[in-house]
């Protein structure tokens, strides 16, 4: 049984036949003239010779037959040998007229014009003809579906894309929530609670000590004042007797008022950064009459709690409404960290006269921040311009901050090569170490806590909270409306 190329069915047998001989003349080689190598093709080659070589023969030699190159019958397979022409003729003659023409005997043959299948019947040939149309058919419509599908599966590839950088969006949101704590996690109060059990689990805490620490920071949550167990006081007095007899490197240096220094606890470790050094600029504030007036409701430092609630009610004033919308409004009972944005609001709702200075990117070689340097010191020596070698200033402490971090500045050295270095209070920094700095007679080493040099400080951005006097209640209004446009000044 023989099946159509195309379509696979099985062809009658009359078509079968047909094709069978359509293979065999497709495989049959042209043949050759055996005396110039010509291919004039099975009925011409007799003639050919006749009329390209009409020489004698050689004596001794015989014409070469027309197909002697041809040892078998390509129609059937026969060896023919040199009778091949005549076998051809005699055997498969009718196969060998054109199609749709007369082969002679009276048969016309017609051949398929979409596969050169040669047919004796028209009929036959109709029917194999439609075969193909419905074959073209049937691959249109395949192709229509397979385009379909194609269509359906980008589709769902699409759809999958979106719905896995969805996913990657929810896992860094979730990311940066836990990481500025606004994942509702909890606040201050619990987590300290869980990190004194965690002490006791592990043998560093003693159940007694641990009941007795949280009574005492509920009593200091409820009076909203903080415990002082993570201050350092002092340390400036010390500095300013340090540098007194120091002659080494220093030419000169300017220090702020007192400041007490504050480190993180088990409540805020990890966030607090920002309210521990509203804690240490407070402190300052607190040691200058100049701010009595202003801070006359804050006479002692407020826990961290307390000053979330500042914060809220700063917001609820008017102030920032921007950055109220970031935080929900909310800052109390949670970890979120705090900026410059929430300090400067605050301060100002307490009537503290402040500015943002917003060093956005560096100055210097190397990613250094040069100006940033000479506007503390401009800052500090503005109105204490007299030779002394240690200049204790009455200027606040300044807030500073980059990302993922906040520091005090208490004062800068320049430097005998004419460098300057600032002198931070860092919150990460424990109460042992800043303990150090008390010592009389100190050497010195202990100020590598504190020594910032240019080269030292190489985040990306920087933005400070200065304070600078005190506002009248008109003046702190107007200050509420401008906050609500414009909230930093940027040096080019």
């Amino acid at each position: 049984m023989l099946v159509c190329d195309a379509c696979g069915r099985a062809l009658p047998s009359e078509v079968a036949a047909a094709a069978a001989v359509a293979a065999g003349r497709r495989h049959l080689r042209p043949p050759r003239c055996p005396l110039c190598a010509a291919a004039p093709g099975y009925d011409e080659l007799g003639r050919h010779i006749e009329a390209a070589h009409p020489e004698p023969v050689p004596p001794g030699a015989r014409r070469p037959e027309p197909f002697a190159a041809l040892p078998e019958c390509p129609f059937c397979g026969e060896a023919a040998g040199p009778e091949l022409e005549a076998h051809v003729r005699a055997r498969h003659g009718h196969l060998l007229g054109a199609p749709g023409t007369d082969t002679g005997n009276g048969e016309q043959l017609y051949e398929c014009p979409m596969c050169s299948l040669t047919c004796t019947n028209i009929q036959i040939l109709e029917e194999h003809v439609d075969l193909h149309l419905e074959e073209q058919s049937f691959l249109e419509g395949g192709n229509i579906r397979d385009l379909e599908l194609a269509q359906q599966l980008q589709t769902e590839e699409d759809k999958w894309q979106r719905s896995e950088e969805e996913k990657r969006e929810r896992e860094e949101f979730k990311k940066l929530q836990r990481q500025y704590g606004l994942e509702n996690s909890g606040g201050y109060k619990q987590q300290f609670l869980k990190n004194m059990e965690r002490e006791v689990d592990r043998g560093r805490m003693q159940p007694f000590e641990y009941h007795k620490r949280k009574a005492d920071m509920m009593e200091c949550l409820a009076f909203g004042i903080d415990d002082g167990k993570t201050k350092t006081s002092g340390v400036i007095e010390a500095l300013c007797k340090y540098y007194q007899n120091e002659n080494k490197d220093v030419r000169r240096v300017w220090l702020s008022t007192g400041v007490d220094h504050f480190h993180s606890s088990l409540g805020d470790r990890g966030w607090g950064c920002g309210y521990r050094n509203f804690q240490m600029l407070l402190s300052s504030l607190l040691q200058n009459s100049l701010y009595n007036d202003s801070l006359r409701d804050t006479t002692r430092i407020p826990s961290i709690p307390k000053i979330q609630s500042m914060i809220e009610d700063a917001w609820k004033e008017g102030f920032d409404p921007q950055g109220a919308s970031h935080f929900n409004n909310r800052l109390y009972g949670s970890k979120a960290w705090i900026g410059a944005c929430e300090i400067y609001s605050l301060l100002t709702s307490l009537r503290i006269k402040c500015q943002i200075i917003d060093f956005h990117k560096p100055t210097g070689p190397m990613g250094t921040h040069p100006r940033l340097f000479e506007w503390v010191l401009r800052y500090y020596s503005t109105d204490n311009e007299g030779g002394a070698k240690v200049v204790c200033t009455s200027k606040p402490s300044i807030y500073l901050q980059h990302q993922g971090h906040s520091r005090t500045v208490v004062g800068i050295e320049e430097r005998k090569n004419r460098t300057l270095c600032l002198l931070l209070f860092d919150p990460g920094c424990p109460s042992q170490e800043m303990q150090k700095l008390l010592k009389q007679n100190s050497d010195g080493t202990s100020l590598k806590l504190l020594r910032k040099f240019v080269g030292s400080l190489k985040e990306k951005q920087y933005q400070i909270v200065a304070v600078d006097g005190v506002l009248s209640l008109e003046e702190k209004a107007a200050r509420c409306h401008a906050s609500q446009v414009l909230t930093s000044e940027k040096i080019p």
